[in-house]
Parts: structure tokens; sequence; C-alpha cells
């Protein structure tokens, strides 16, 4: 009588709708009971199937009602034909039912037909992109085994050419030693020589080179005007202490002015050459006039002058920079060779014997941890060649104990199913014995008692029994041929009445009569056929 609000949802309980008790009143039979066999997963929530159940229940219901009672003994053959026709209809429906069925199943058995074709399709397609492409391989194999062939006999054609007389020539080592591209130089692989092989002896080792000592040493030799750049910055034209003031720059500006101006001035002019012949004056071509450019001021020009100078300064820092690059590009380029003409071309006698004494040294370090390395790698080899022999015959053991465990295993497995078969076929002996004992012991008590005479209860047994079954036929007969005559008879009193209520009948009578027919059959039925097709519309 209480609600009450949780948290969780209905459907997140998990459990089956809840169904209240009923209780049925007397005289009342609710349609809804009938559906009492559906429950939640079973049948509910209805669907299409259910629905139609519902239908063909609420139609044999209609149906049963309009059957004829039974204890109406001149409705009983058209009840029993009612009842043969609706038989054959629901037989017919479940014809149609299982014929659905066998569609739906035969659909399924369809779809996992054409699934197990197109993966057996997709398998043999497989199959045969295998197949091919081993064949490829092969194939490509083969045609490069067949070119290797092909160019190994070009050679040896081209070889048996270039001496067709089959003369000998001997060697000419100053054209080897000249072509760059003969054997001397270049040889061939296929010739067994391989000259890449120790390629390590040709590699520079040097003090200067290896050695930490050695980079500072030759560090320290190199001048200073190598690692320290100096960048001197440029001269002004005119020598100033300090900042020099816009009107001392003017003034000095003005003084220059004014000297260019003096000097023009004073510039003796060039006395005229006489002439030696008349010569024709042409007057000159007109020109358009020349365009005039207003002359800057002279705070223009300090500012230009300025700008100059940085751009210069800038440009020898940047050309400074720029060749510092390339030396130190150089440097780093030829630093085995300078290292290498350092140590080889030394000029002072002393350095030479420094270097001898650090190369003797070296050597001697190199020779002393060679041989500490040729000690270990000896002692490693034989350690490594014990272990070895060790694992062999751990692994070798290991592997026939394995054998030997996998062979008792299976000897086992098949000693065990031969007793197991041996057991099966004692049990099945030892139960055809018993039974042939028991048909044996049948047998002999069957003769042992037919053997001692005792004959008159064989006898007696039998003729009871034969008399049973004769009795028993008689009586079936004489029921049979009593039922029919009574039939017979009723049917003759049932006929006489007819008739006879047939000849007294009047005319209003026969009209009741058809009211009522029509009122129980024909209306019933139109109202079935009404509500059927307003079913069918909605």
């Amino acid at each position: 009588t209480l609600g009450t609000q949780t948290d969780y949802r209905d459907g997140e309980a998990q459990t089956d709708p809840y169904s209240p008790e009923y209780i049925v009143l007397g005289g009342s039979v609710p349609e809804l009971l009938t559906l009492a066999t559906l429950t939640w997963g079973r049948g509910l929530p209805a669907g299409l199937a259910e629905v139609e159940m519902i239908e063909r229940a609420r139609e044999k219901r209609a149906w049963e009602a309009t059957l004829p009672a039974m204890n109406d003994a001149s409705q009983i053959m058209k009840r029993k034909k009612m009842m043969d026709a609706m038989e054959r209809k629901e037989w017919a429906f479940r014809e149609q039912e299982i014929e659905k069925l066998q569609e739906v199943r035969l659909k399924v058995l369809m779809k996992l037909l054409q699934k197990q074709q197109s993966s057996q399709n997709e398998l043999d397609t497989m199959r045969l992109n295998d197949h091919w492409q081993n064949h490829q391989k092969a194939k490509e194999e083969k045609i490069k085994k067949i070119q290797r062939g092909c160019a190994l006999m070009l050679r040896k054609l081209i070889a048996k050419r270039k001496n067709v007389m089959g003369k000998l020539k001997r060697r000419d080592i100053i054209k080897d030693y000249t072509d760059f591209a003969s054997q001397t130089y270049a040889p061939l692989k296929r010739i067994g020589v391989f000259p890449d092989n120790h390629s390590e002896c040709y590699v520079v080792k040097n003090f200067y080179l290896n050695t930490f000592a050695g980079l500072c040493e030759l560090e320290a030799s190199l001048p200073d005007s190598v690692t320290q750049v100096k960048i001197k910055a440029p001269e002004p034209k005119y020598t100033t202490t300090g900042y020099i003031k816009r009107s001392a720059r003017l003034e000095v500006e003005l003084a220059q002015v004014h000297q260019a101006l003096l000097e023009k001035k004073n510039k003796a002019k060039e006395p005229k050459k006489p002439r030696r012949v008349c010569e024709k004056v042409e007057k000159p071509v007109l020109r358009s006039p020349t365009p005039v450019l207003e002359k800057p001021s002279i705070f223009f020009f300090l500012e230009e002058e300025e700008k100059e100078l940085a751009v210069i300064c800038l440009q020898k820092l940047l050309r400074g920079r720029a060749i510092q690059n390339m030396m130190s590009e150089g440097k780093e380029k030829r630093l085995e060779l300078i290292r290498e003409l350092r140590t080889t071309h030394a000029l002072l006698e002393d350095g030479q014997l420094l270097l001898k004494a650090e190369k003797q040294m070296t050597l001697a370090l190199q020779q002393q941890h060679d041989l500490q390395m040729h000690k270990l790698s000896s002692v490693e080899k034989h350690l490594a060649r014990e272990e070895g022999r060790v694992l062999a015959n751990i692994f070798d053991f290991l592997s026939k104990e394995l054998v030997r465990l996998q062979e008792e295993r299976k000897i086992h497995a098949f000693v065990m199913l031969a007793e197991r078969q041996r057991r099966m076929r004692e049990a099945e002996e030892s139960g055809r014995r018993q039974v042939e004992e028991m048909r044996r012991q049948e047998e002999d008590e069957i003769f042992r008692q037919a053997r001692e005479g005792d004959w008159r209860d064989l006898h007696q047994s039998s003729i009871d029994s034969y008399l049973e079954d004769i009795i028993l036929s008689s009586m079936e007969n004489t029921a049979e041929e009593q039922a029919r005559e009574e039939i017979q008879r009723m049917a003759v009193e049932i006929n006489d009445i007819a008739y006879e209520m047939e000849s007294r009948r009047t005319r209003l009578q026969s009209e009741e009569i058809v009211a009522e027919l029509v009122y129980n059959f024909l209306i019933p039925e139109a109202e079935k056929m009404s509500v059927r097709e307003k079913g069918k519309e909605s």
C-alpha cells in the first residue's frame, strides 16, 4: 500500500515483471486467464506469433460455442462434420507452420553452405597464390642461374676471342701500372682477391690523433692567429678625440668646401691655341632640359659618411669571419695530412727523438695489450669449449630422457587401452554366458516338466485360454448385432415421428423454425464476419 522511490530503474533490477494475485468471480471466465501460460521471456512481450495464436484461440472458442449440444441426437452428424472440418483446418495450419519452419531452416542451411563455400573458395585462392608465388620464386632463381652461366660463358668467349691463335704473352708490368683499370689496382673478386680485407692496416695511427695529450700539444703548436681572431676597427678620415659636436663638424665641412673653392679659383687658365685653318662651327643640337636635383645639406653628407663607415666595418667583420671559417674548414679537412706531416716530417731532431720514443712506447703498450687480449681470448675459447661440451652432454642426456619418457608413456597408454579392451571383452563374454546359462536352465526346466508327465495342467491352461477367446468374440458379435438392431428400430421410430410432425405442422410453426434457424445460425455468422472485417481494417 506504500510507494517507494529507489535509485535504480526496474530494468536494472534484472527481475521478471510482477504478476499480482487475482480472484475469479463465480460464473465468469476472463479471457486473460487463457494467457496464463505466457510468461516473461516465453511469449511476453507478445509478438506477431503470439497475437496470431490469441486470434486463433478466440476463433476456436467462438467455434466451440457454435457446436451443437451433445445430448441432441439429431445434431450428432452435424457436430461430427464440423469437428472433422476443424480438424482438417488445424492440420492444414500445422502443415503451413511446418513448411515455414522448413523454409527458415532451409534458408539458414543455404547461408551456412554459402559461407562454407566462400571460405573454401578463399582457402583455395590462398593455396593457389602460394603455389603461384613458389613457382615464380623458382622461376626467378632459375633465370638468375641461367644469367650467371650466360655471363660466365660470355667472359670465356671474350677471353678466347682476344687470343684466337693461342699465343702466350708475357705480362706487361708497365702497362698494368699505367692503366688504373688493370688487375693491379682493381682486382676482380671472382679471381680470389679481396682488396677490402685488412684495410685497417692503412689507417694512420699517431700519438697526436689517438690521445688527448697529443691533441693538446697540437693545439699548443698552432699560432695564436688561428685560434684567436683580432679585428681592427676602421679608422676615420679625420682624427677625433671623443664626441664631436654638430657645430664643430659643420665648421670642418665649411672649411673643406672653402678650400675646394679657393683651389678652383686659383687654378690658371690654359691659353687658347691659334687656329691653322678655318673651321666650320656647327651649332650644337638642342637638347631637352636636364633635370636638376637639389643639393643635399651638409648634415646629409655627415649621416651618409657615418653609414658608410659602419657598413665598411661590418664588411670587414664578415670577411674576417668568413676567412676564419674557411681556415677552420680547411684545417679540419686536412687535419690528418697535417698530423701525418708533423709526425713524419718533424723539423727538429729533439722532436724526432721524442716521436721515436713515444712510438716505441706505444708499440710496447700495444704489444702488451695484444698479448693480454690474446691470453684472455684463449682462456675464453677454452672456457667456451668446455661449456659447450658440458651443455651438449646435458642437452643430449635430456633429449634422450625426453624421448624415453615419451615412449614409456606411449607404451603405458597402449597397455591401458589393451587392458580396458580386454576387460570390456571379458564383460561382454560373461554377459553372453549368463544369458546362455539362463536360457539353457529354462529349456531344461521346460523339458523336465514335459518329461515328468505334467500334461494335465498344461492342457487345462490351454483349454481355458481357448474358451475365453471364443466367449469374448461371441459376446462382442452379439453386442454389435443388438446395437445395430436397436439403432435401426430407433431410426424408424424417429422417422415416423418426424413424418407425423411434418404432416401436422402449420405454416406458423414453419416460420418459427425458419426464424429460429436464421437467428441461431445466420445472424451470428454475419456478426462474426463483420467483426473479422473490422479487426482486419483496424
